[in-house]
């Protein structure tokens, strides 16, 4: 589903213009990513969690010229849901139906 499915299904179901709910969802969008900038973490409640997960500092491959280069430790955005969002998920029918029948 796209961004503009999803301002369509919320512009659907509540009412509201789909320029208005455009708008609300780049300005959701926009506190996410500023606020994950300035290190804040976003928690849902229901939903889940927009953390900053460290990763340490390793050495790569560049495996073309066989050389060892050295990447430093730094921070990637990254999303948990919640336990309610997963049992969700776990329980949907329509999930079970698409899943490959072993």
């Amino acid at each position: 589903m796209t961004k503009a499915e999803v301002i369509t299904k919320i512009s659907d179901k509540t009412g509201i213009q789909k320029d208005d709910v455009t708008q609300a969802i780049e300005a959701f969008f926009k506190v996410v990513k500023d606020s994950m900038a300035e290190g804040e973490n976003i928690y849902v409640r229901g939903f889940g969690s927009f953390i900053n997960k460290k990763r340490a500092k390793k050495i790569a491959r560049n495996i073309s010229k066989n050389t060892a280069i050295v990447i430093d430790e730094h921070y990637i955005p990254a999303f948990k849901p919640s336990k309610v969002f997963v049992e969700k998920i776990k329980n949907s029918k329509k999930i079970k139906q698409l899943a490959p029948q072993d």
